[in-house]
């Protein structure tokens, strides 16, 4: 039988020097905006967030010049639930802001009828995250790299209550099994640059929202139950998904939404250049709305505006959709107005060049700025979820 690790991510007042980095969704995580029905429209500004602040409808973490990172340098934003250890155990401590959460005691309460062997987790800085993840590594190689053990009898459930949780502890997994340039070994695919990832079970500890910006789980299908959550890690199939990588060193596991609006919901348009592959869709003259880079379906619509159109986790391409505004006049030619093209394109890599000092952005719900070039690449198949 196996051993099953349920990890959920501390709090930011919970955690020593403050590593959440996400105020109030440490606690369970903020409601999303509800979107509305994707379509064209004149002017899609309503419902956009505050001056200079990122576009879109995803719960945003994170604050200044980049991507925030918690203690130890990964995005922690919290989840419900404290630290237990042992089978079905249910350790308090007066005063956190982590109570028990009751997908969490219920998803242990599963595994541990089912004979798996449980232990909840509570991390709250990247080393305690590693720790938890070096169980799932394989015996050491001959030349030194440490591998995950494809065999392994230990299983992990990541308890989330936003996506950025979910994609903080797979970037963790790609920078402990990643292998430098200089070592990389012959049984690596030629079209990635890290191996197969050990499978997450996710364990999402909200309700499904509606609206366009649904999180990844509702996105994927994946169980939602916390009994059926136990059943996909011991008895489900394991699906492969593409991952994007960014040359800033983090991953992106549904998407990002560059751009801004002001205090009236008005879009602040900004320049730069975004190519795909060898498609130019803007050399940095035209001022733009905002751009999508989908990996899923995230970031599809804004504000029903559709940008991304095939957003599919599992054929090997990002998809970035960049939308510009177009002045055009009514049929007497007495009132301007402005519609916006949408110009797409398709590929294995996009890379975005702000000619603006800084353009703020989400990416998987986190909060950041770009002030210079930043690339996402493609790495297919790269990790994986249970399923039920």
């Amino acid at each position: 039988m196996y051993d099953v690790v349920l990890l959920t991510l501390g709090s930011e007042r919970d955690a020593p020097g403050g590593g959440c980095g996400s105020g109030d969704g440490c606690c369970g995580g903020a409601p999303q905006a509800a979107g509305q029905p994707a379509g064209e429209r004149t002017d899609p500004t309503a419902g956009q967030t505050p001056t200079g602040r990122p576009t879109g409808g995803h719960e945003q973490t994170g604050a200044g010049g980049h991507e925030q990172t918690g203690a130890g340098g990964h995005e922690q934003t919290g989840a419900g639930g404290h630290e237990q250890t042992g089978a079905g155990g249910h350790g308090t401590e007066q005063g956190r802001c982590e109570t028990p959460r009751v997908p969490v005691l219920a998803c242990a309460d599963a595994l541990t009828a089912r004979g798996a062997r449980v232990e909840t987790v509570v991390a709250r800085s990247d080393a305690e995250v590693d720790e938890v993840l070096a169980r799932l590594d394989a015996p050491a190689r001959p030349d030194g790299l440490t591998w995950p053990d494809p065999d392994s009898k230990v299983r992990l459930v990541v308890a989330t209550a936003t996506d950025a949780q979910l994609r903080a502890v797979v970037r963790r997994l790609v920078r402990r099994y990643a292998p430098p340039p200089s070592r990389r070994p012959a049984e690596l695919a030629g079209n990635r640059t890290v191996p197969d990832l050990p499978p997450i079970g996710v364990l999402p500890l909200d309700p499904a929202r509606g609206g366009p910006h649904r999180d990844l789980a509702a996105q994927l299908g994946l169980p939602r139950d916390p009994a059926a959550v136990a059943a996909a890690v011991l008895d489900g199939g394991v699906r492969r998904l593409d991952l994007l990588r960014n040359d800033g060193g983090s991953v992106t596991l549904d998407g990002a939404l560059l751009g801004a609006a002001d205090d009236s919901g008005r879009p602040l348009h900004w320049r730069g250049r975004v190519e795909v592959d060898d498609a130019v869709l803007t050399d940095g003259a035209d001022p733009i709305l905002a751009c999508a880079i989908g990996n899923a379906g995230g970031y599809a619509t804004l504000d029903s505006l559709p940008l991304l159109t095939a957003g599919d986790p599992t054929d090997g391409l990002v998809e970035v959709a960049v939308a510009v505004p177009v002045p055009t006049r009514s049929t007497l030619g007495r009132k301007k107005k402005i519609r916006y093209e949408v110009r797409r394109a398709r590929g294995r890599a996009v890379a975005v060049i702000p000619r603006d000092e800084r353009v703020p952005f989400l990416d998987d719900g986190v909060e950041g700025e770009l002030s210079r070039k930043r690339s996402w690449w493609t790495e297919p198949g790269a990790w994986a979820v249970f399923t039920g």
